[in-house]
């Protein structure tokens, strides 16, 4: 892929300040000089999610999170480099270089989404076509009237085995790019068929209105009753949302959070414009991060079965560690939101919906169920479950309000529920500090890097390494210094040398500004390596802005020297093991490299 630029991407960052994009998804306050905040990226309840201003940086102490403006767009909003520069380009009014060609991940992207935008053309047209009657009968049945067929796309599969294959090959389309796409399937014996026959669909739209993926459902009683997209380049159905399109829009800062396609699209033409579904998955805590950028509030309509009970439980916990609030939408035995409003209209719901009581009520009446509360030992049971729930209430009011509910439910006193709760307390901290520990030995030994897997054969090397890379994002005149005693080969780790000589090559070619560096960086590094490069240089208080460059010339001589100490280790330990064949050629090779001055 061609650089691009560093006066463009001076200009973007500086056109695309930091702080004003991270906060149209962050909440933060000022502390100091910095802002903090709850982190996007994963659930937590105390903010450690920080912003540096002044080194247009972020770095979250609870997840390693970190990196400069392009790097926080390519994870929250799951785009690749070039995807997210063009995002901050058009954030802007700015303009891409001509001459920027997109990498290959880059133009499969695009071209995955070209091939689904024409697939969902091709279902629409056959839908209301004679070939698709079958599929608009079905939504028909169920109420949908044509205005909303058309605002959600919907479709039809014929039963063919492949239809959308030659409609999509006719279009220029590769048989190899569909099946990247997931809408044809390769055959054992060679060629291609459609995945998707004999099923209506519903398209699968993303936050900017591009066709993600499809969900397919039969008109019988085959299996599986649905069929939806599986992973690719563009769509990842833990991140998304189905109709999250649609119900971004909503101002009432509240979202509906329902089971099926059918309930959120029965909702929408009802009126509830704010209905949206978890995709053929159970809810994620990144779908619950993005419900908490729309909105404060989520109503849970599952369905009225157990099945939608034990769901609407589990979803409780992952909503409320977003930061959300809250409500149960409680429908009648049996009844589903779509069911629902064709029996009995959009007043009777919109009833249920101002009715709709608060999580903890509605947990607290599971707790009940299936006790005898006239008896000692269902008392005892019912004030067991329902510590245990209380214990997930982290505003101090609210837990106390419940315990003094529960304790005149159960005619006991509040001293003997919060002695109760604090022995869970202790118990469960205990088992947190536990695991807590046994991370932190996985994370001091290197055993927990995934981005750098080598760390744990060579540690002090790799904190020798990330303190050199650390000084050289910082303090990019000390480069020659680096230079005169260090050539990459010296760096042990894979990781840290495919870095170091990527920070190298963009200061000598005149890059010094640190943002602009990790930018530059993002066209060779996926978000999660520029994290770590961020974040080692966070930990190491290169980029805190209050204490400035920390690492001096002494301590960057420290760190190269004991890079040498541990290379020379691991040479030695190499050459012990070697054959005598393998001991001669490593002999010649090392003769050769002193001739050339490239080890000292």
């Amino acid at each position: 892929m061609a650089r691009l630029p560093e006066s463009f991407l001076t200009e973007l960052k500086a056109r695309n300040d930091i702080e004003s994009v991270v906060s149209s998804y962050v909440n933060l306050r000022r502390r100091g000089r910095n802002l903090v905040g709850l982190c996007p990226f994963h659930g937590e309840k105390t903010p450690s999610f920080t912003l540096y201003p002044e080194t247009n940086s972020f770095f979250c102490f609870g997840c390693g999170a970190a990196g400069d403006v392009v790097n926080f767009v390519r994870r929250i909003e799951n785009l690749d480099y070039m995807e997210a520069v063009r995002f901050l380009a058009d954030r802007a009014g700015m303009h891409m270089p001509e001459e920027t060609q997109d990498d290959g991940q880059a133009r499969m992207r695009a071209r995955i989404l070209e091939i689904n935008r024409e697939a969902a053309r091709f279902f629409y047209a056959t839908l209301v076509s004679p070939a698709g009657q079958a599929g608009l009968q079905y939504f028909r049945s169920r109420g949908l009237t044509d205005a909303v067929i058309r605002r959600f796309g919907l479709g039809y599969a014929p039963d063919s085995w492949d239809a959308l294959l030659k409609h999509l090959k006719g279009k220029g389309f590769r048989p190899e790019e569909l099946q990247l796409a997931d809408v044809v399937i390769a055959g054992r014996r060679g060629g291609y068929y459609d995945k998707f026959r004999n099923r209506v669909i519903y398209p699968i739209i993303d936050l900017r209105g591009g066709v993600i993926g499809f969900g397919g459902r039969v008109l019988d009683d085959s299996k599986p009753k649905y069929l939806n997209t599986a992973d690719t380049l563009v769509y990842k159905k833990t991140r998304n949302l189905y109709a999250m399109n649609l119900a971004k829009n909503d101002t009432s800062g509240t979202l509906i959070l329902a089971e099926g396609y059918m309930d959120v699209i029965a909702m929408h033409q009802a009126g509830f414009s704010n209905a949206v579904a978890a995709l053929g998955t159970a809810l994620t805590p990144d779908q619950a991060r993005l419900m908490a950028r729309y909105a404060g509030e989520v109503i849970v309509a599952g369905d009225a079965d157990e099945a939608g009970r034990k769901a609407a439980n589990r979803d409780i916990d992952i909503l409320r560690s977003a930061g959300l609030k809250v409500r149960m939408l409680t429908l009648p035995q049996g009844k589903d939101p779509d069911e629902f409003l064709r029996r009995f209209g959009p007043e009777r719901f919109s009833l249920l919906l101002e009715q709709s009581g608060n999580d903890m009520e509605y947990r607290l009446a599971g707790c009940r169920e299936g006790l005898n509360l006239d008896s000692p030992e269902g008392k005892y049971e019912y004030a067991k479950r329902a510590v245990r729930v209380l214990m997930d209430l982290h505003d101090v009011i609210e837990r106390d309000l419940y315990i003094g509910k529960l304790a005149s439910e159960l005619s006991i006193s509040k001293d003997s529920i919060l002695e109760q709760m604090k022995q869970l307390s202790r118990k469960k901290a205990a088992a947190q500090s536990r695991a807590q520990f046994r991370e932190i030995q996985k994370e001091a030994a290197g055993f927990a890097d995934r981005i750098n897997p080598e760390r744990a054969k060579y540690p002090r090397a790799a904190k020798a390494e990330e303190g050199i890379i650390a000084v050289l994002l910082t303090n990019p005149d000390f480069l020659p210094r680096v230079q005169e005693k260090l050539t990459p080969d010296r760096f042990l780790t894979s990781f840290h040398r495919r870095v170091y000589e990527a920070v190298a090559a963009r200061i000598s070619a005149g890059m010094s500004d640190l943002s602009v560096i990790l930018a530059d960086m993002g066209a060779e590094f996926t978000a999660e390596e520029i994290s770590a490069v961020t974040a080692a240089a966070v930990k190491r208080q290169s980029l805190l802005p209050s204490t400035g460059a920390l690492h001096s010339a002494q301590e960057l001589s420290e760190d190269m020297e004991t890079l040498l100490i541990e290379g020379e280790k691991a040479r030695a330990k190499d050459v012990a093991s070697m054959t005598k064949e393998e001991f001669a050629a490593f002999g010649a090779k090392l003769s050769e490299q002193k001739k050339k001055g490239s080890i000292s």
